[in-house]
């Protein structure tokens, strides 16, 4: 079981990230330690922390302390209004986070959000989001984006492209490839010895049989007999309508959609504020609250903290899973 502390970098410093972070460890504690990566001048007024040096000294901070772990940024936050001049810092605490749990530092990365267009505009990213800079930083090809709460796991086999291009984006070899990642993930981080999974159609009614298109009877269901054959425990494709309700839910482990709205409706509509984003393929465990940084509510005190004390006790967990 691990002992480590868990990393969170600050993300976009003008939204709610530093917010969240404050009032999850007021919550949480010491019953969960995690430390912050980030300016501490960006936390709000008032906030109660406490410099680290090294992650471990997080484990011993007083428990209405924040642990910080120090990254000055060049501009101050003000709430809904990125500075392009503290981009290069936010990408910068990304990987400093990254390399502590790689070096065995921590014992999980948890993202706050971070704002995709304030960090190209201000150095030139050319990710299209965290999930794939994790990637890149980590060297791997292929990762996959699991939206998960305790009543629901959704994979997206597509995700930011427009739905006009997702016909095309949808090959057999995507799709499997985020199926053997999905049951992989499951196994190894969620304890589960032979995950089920449902397979959703692309079409309305999985295709019915070919009348609303011929995706599933030309490429998935061919793709889910092979897998089937190899004895992996997956259902479908199933018509994406009725695979949500809480008899279907209670029959598989995860649930493997097509695209991106068919996967994140279901599970913002279940559970809002307690979904969590969770990258599986990675060589180290990365969580994330299933929102943005909100800089409509940023600096108002209103930040609801639950999705980020979420994703950090799926990390902690998830730890425990791969540690024993």
């Amino acid at each position: 079981m691990s002992t480590l502390p868990i990393a969170v970098s600050c993300g976009e410093p003008s939204g709610i990230g530093p917010e969240i972070a404050a009032k999850a460890r007021a919550k949480l504690g010491s019953e969960l330690p995690f430390f912050w990566i980030g300016d501490p001048s960006h936390l709000p007024q008032g906030t109660a922390w406490h410099e680290i040096a090294r992650p471990f000294e997080a484990l011993t901070v007083p428990a209405r302390l924040l642990p910080v772990l120090r990254h000055d940024f060049p501009a101050a936050a003000l709430p809904g209004q990125p500075d392009p001049a503290n981009a290069a810092s936010v990408i910068a605490v990304i990987a400093r986070a990254v390399a502590l749990v790689e070096k065995g530092e921590a014992a999980a990365l948890c993202t706050a959000p971070i704002h995709k267009k304030a960090l190209k505009d201000g150095a030139g990213f050319a990710f299209p989001g965290h999930t794939e800079y994790l990637a890149h930083l980590a060297g791997v090809e292929r990762v996959v984006m699991m939206l998960a709460c305790d009543a629901l796991r959704v994979v997206p086999v597509t995700i930011h492209i427009p739905l006009a291009e997702v016909p095309a984006a949808l090959t057999a070899a995507l799709l499997e490839e985020t199926i053997r990642i999905t049951r992989t993930g499951l196994m190894s981080d969620f304890g589960l010895e032979e995950p089920r999974l449902a397979v959703a159609g692309l079409n309305p009614h999985a295709g019915e049989g070919g009348a609303m298109g011929g995706e599933e009877i030309g490429m998935i269901a061919p793709l889910l007999d092979r897998l089937k054959a190899e004895g992996m425990a997956i259902a479908g494709p199933l018509p994406a309508d009725t695979m949500f309700h809480p008899g279907a839910r209670a029959r598989y482990d995860a649930a493997i959609a097509m695209y991106h709205d068919q996967a994140l409706i279901p599970i913002k509509t279940l559970d809002f504020a307690g979904g969590v984003n969770v990258t599986l393929g990675l060589p180290f465990i990365r969580t994330s609250p299933d929102h943005g940084t909100a800089f409509d509510i940023a600096g108002q005190g209103r930040a609801d903290p639950s999705s980020l004390i979420a994703a950090l006790k799926m990390a902690r967990d998830m730890a425990r899973n791969r540690t024993g």
